[in-house]
């Protein structure tokens, strides 16, 4: 046999052995849940990936809330994309602008407060599958919100609904609680060498 077609043998039965113990592995798994997913970290994409997870569902024939605390009311693509989806999508953007923009904390706590009162009326309406918490880390990083109330409330959302959060900073009692944690780590940044926020991109 030529060198060539051992390699080929040799990748084929690690590749038949790796597939054996992928597929046990999959079928090992039988419980099927509501998810509390949390996106955190100082790199770029938390939010990203949350709409990624909501044109998933779309996909499937599902429901999605999502409310926005903190981020002001400013125009953006994945907003404008997601309302072609008529009201299988419902959008809250209920935040002034971020903290340091707005440098009123008493108006950052009433808009984190409104949009919390939001995001609960979606946790009890059965007819949402997935709901979007974007940057709900940031108004419990600067304590606009009671923490133990927001995580007792997720703990005890709907079995079968996911739900995600994103944000810097989650707390750890969130993290605790949360199913899925992914961290953004950042390794290289365009606004680091002057590329300025891009429509498509970042918005």
């Amino acid at each position: 046999m030529a060198a060539a077609e051992k390699d080929d043998a040799r990748h084929r039965e690690k590749m038949a052995k790796r597939k054996s113990a992928q597929d046990a592995e999959v079928s090992s798994k039988t419980v099927e849940k509501g998810l509390l997913i949390v996106h955190t970290g100082k790199g770029k994409g938390k939010s990203t990936a949350a709409w990624g997870l909501v044109l998933r569902a779309l996909g499937r024939g599902k429901r999605i809330g999502v409310v926005q605390f903190g981020k002001g009311a400013w125009e953006t693509g994945e907003r404008k994309a997601l309302e072609t989806f008529g009201d299988r999508v419902v959008w809250h953007t209920l935040g002034e602008g971020f903290t340091w923009e707005t440098q009123d904390r008493a108006r950052d706590v009433a808009a984190a407060e409104k949009a919390w009162a939001q995001a609960k009326a979606l946790l009890a309406d059965p007819s949402f599958n997935l709901i979007v918490f974007d940057e709900l880390n940031i108004a419990l990083r600067y304590d606009h919100l009671p923490l133990a109330d927001v995580v007792e409330t997720l703990r005890n959302k709907r079995p079968d609904l996911h739900v995600v959060v994103t944000g810097r900073n989650a707390k750890p009692e969130l993290i605790e609680a949360a199913d899925l944690v992914t961290d953004m780590t950042p390794v290289k940044h365009h606004f680091a060498a002057g590329v300025k926020a891009q429509e498509g991109i970042e918005f």
